[in-house]
């Protein structure tokens, strides 16, 4: 028995009911393949006149315009062609998972030859086919994955493929909401990426620089020297406590359940139920710093083997030893060969610069009012691209 395809997605804006049409993308649009041009510098770059798009630049999944010009020699001299404002821009090969990759330009341009400009025509509104072919990254790259030694998408596979059109009116509704999500997605982001930049720039007036015993900026009345302390000094490590429960043991439930990088699954069941320090024990982090090393968890949680539990010694604040400890280079530290690793007896000799509590205390409450922020961001980012995810699979075929 064959299963009949859908002709209409689960979930529509009231007043549309007609079915969905299947066409090939060369029907429906312009394929433009991108061009290199003149390898005469001079003609290359100077004087700047003409946009022009490099592949790596692809990468971004935004709406946006390049800084990158090519002269007028060169563009003639090119294989390239001019790709209209408003269209939507496809990487056909490229570096990891760059293929498949879709953007929007906000002005005519012209590309390089690993991107293709896909030039709507009537039938089609340019943010609804973007937001398509976002859907469709994954399903993209295995089209392409077998041909060429690059394993890389052309103008024939992109003619040849297939995408599913309502009405020109609902593509605008449709378009146009997961735009102003997307919007909203990026603004969450900026404001995490800003945030995170301006505590990076206080972390260093409100700690001691390197081989310095007082910070550049102080609260009022704290005048004293800072002390420097082995990490033993101020935390008790309850490493014996964690437990790593395996993929096939754990059950599902409420709490949270940390590794090296943070929350990794939640489980029915608890180690802990207060604030703790963690602190990675192994992973490669240690030295890319990618994500925070160390970080607080509060409530009640379960921890494995990989990271360290710290319990902060009376009269030192939680926020600031985290603090302090987030901001060190580990890569002395490291006792790993294969995979970096931070063993406990080495990090009990970390030494760690320390005021006294009431210093302590000011400076980590003030930091926790900061890391809220940017939580809240987070999570309202994290939601966002949940309804997005949402949407996409259900107001698409």
């Amino acid at each position: 028995m064959v299963k009949e395809e859908k002709k209409a997605p689960k979930l529509r804006f009231n007043g549309y009911t007609n079915d969905w049409e299947r066409k090939k993308l060369g029907n429906v649009a312009k394929i433009t393949p991108g061009g290199t041009p003149s390898k005469n510098i001079s003609n290359y770059w100077y004087p700047k006149e003409i946009p022009w798009l490099s592949s790596g630049e692809i990468n971004k999944e935004i709406i946006f315009s390049t800084d990158d010009m090519i002269s007028k020699e060169g563009f003639n001299n090119s294989s390239a062609k001019w790709i209209k404002q408003d269209s939507v821009l496809i990487a056909l090969a490229g570096q990891g998972k760059t293929r498949g990759k879709v953007a929007i330009n906000r002005i005519p341009l012209t590309t390089n030859q690993s991107i293709a400009g896909i030039e709507p025509s009537n039938e089609v509104y340019y943010k609804f086919l973007y937001h398509q072919l976002t859907k469709d990254y994954l399903k993209l790259r295995l089209v392409s994955s077998g041909d060429g030694s690059r394993g890389g998408l052309n103008k024939k596979l992109l003619n040849d493929y297939a995408v599913n059109l309502s009405s020109i009116d609902e593509q605008h509704k449709l378009g146009i909401l997961l735009s102003r999500i997307d919007n909203t997605l990026q603004l969450h982001e900026r404001k995490c990426e800003e945030l995170t930049l301006i505590k990076k720039a206080l972390l260093q007036k409100l700690f001691p620089k390197k081989d310095e015993i007082k910070p550049e900026v102080r609260y009022k009345n704290f005048s004293d020297a800072w002390e420097q302390r082995k990490l033993r000094e101020v935390v008790n490590f309850l490493d014996t406590l964690r437990k790593p429960l395996e993929g096939a043991k754990r059950v599902k439930g409420p709490y949270p359940y940390y590794g090296a990088s943070g929350i990794v699954d939640y489980v029915d069941g608890y180690l802990f139920d207060e604030e703790l320090i963690l602190l990675s024990e192994d992973g490669a982090n240690i030295t890319e710093r990618n994500y925070p090393v160390c970080f607080l968890a509060s409530g009640k949680y379960w921890v494995n083997n990989h990271a360290h539990v710290l319990k902060i010694k009376e009269d030192n604040d939680n926020n600031f030893i985290c603090n302090s400890l987030e901001r060190k280079d580990y890569t002395k530290y490291n006792t790993g060969m294969a995979m970096p690793k931070l063993n406990k007896e080495t990090c009990k000799g970390i030494p760690i610069m320390c005021p006294n509590y009431d210093e302590q205390k000011k400076i980590g409450n003030y930091f926790r009012k900061f890391d809220t922020l940017i939580t809240l961001h987070q999570h309202k980012l994290e939601k966002l691209k949940q309804l997005k995810k949402f949407l996409l699979q259900n107001m698409f075929i």
